[in-house]
């Protein structure tokens, strides 16, 4: 059975499944998929695409160079069947795959240990500037209230020498006011009659009516 790759994407592509396009100088592109396929007409590069072993490879995310590639490789080599060598082929075929697979894991492991060790770095950092930042603001807040303290003890200073002149104003207005409340009610009735001209005083500042009303003669 052979099974062959992806032009686009570089997975497996066994028999019976994807699709075929011949170009005109009778160059084979398999594809997996009529995604792949789809992206091949558009003319875009796998090495530019992040779901392509391509782009993978370039920006070493998957191993390029190991031994067990070179069994992949195709080989244009006729061969007498024989039942053995197909057995021993076979397991041969198992083996690999699994040496494979435990390398992949080896190198996806020393991968995630660089990555995490910058993303390490980069928390330290930012844990240091944010404790930087908290003392800054810590000593801001500090200096800020030793400043609203002086503030209060300077307008207290002044408060306590204002005080006594107010204590003598408020004791001159409060003679006034009693001053003012202990005249009788009467000479305020009689003040104000005066002033509208009426009752014993002042002659009133209306004119007399002598007999008449509005202008016009009673008889």
């Amino acid at each position: 059975m052979r099974v062959d790759k992806c032009y686009f994407c570089s997975t497996n592509v066994y028999p019976g499944h994807g699709c075929a396009f011949v170009r005109n100088d009778a160059k084979v592109f398999r594809f997996c998929s009529s995604k792949c396929h789809r992206n091949f007409k558009l003319r875009r590069n796998p090495r530019k695409v992040k779901w392509t072993k391509a782009f993978r490879k370039a920006t070493g995310k998957e191993m390029t160079i190991d031994s067990t590639f070179e069994f992949e490789k195709r080989r244009n080599i006729p061969v007498r069947y024989n039942r053995d060598l197909v057995q021993t082929t076979v397991k041969a075929i198992q083996r690999i795959g699994e040496i494979q697979a435990r390398r992949e894991k080896a190198f996806f492991n020393n991968r995630m240990a660089v990555a995490r060790e910058k993303l390490r770095l980069v928390r330290a950092k930012k844990r240091a500037a944010r404790k930087s930042k908290d003392e800054a603001y810590y000593e801001y807040i500090k200096k800020r209230d030793a400043e609203m303290e002086l503030e209060d003890q300077e307008v207290q200073v002044d408060v306590d020498l204002v005080q006594p002149e107010t204590m003598e104003v408020t004791e001159k207005v409060k003679e006034k006011i009693t001053a003012n409340s202990s005249k009788p009610a009467k000479t305020k009735r009689l003040k104000l009659r005066k002033s509208l001209g009426g009752g014993d005083g002042a002659p009133s500042a209306l004119v007399p009516s002598e007999g008449r009303t509005m202008g016009m003669e009673v008889e």
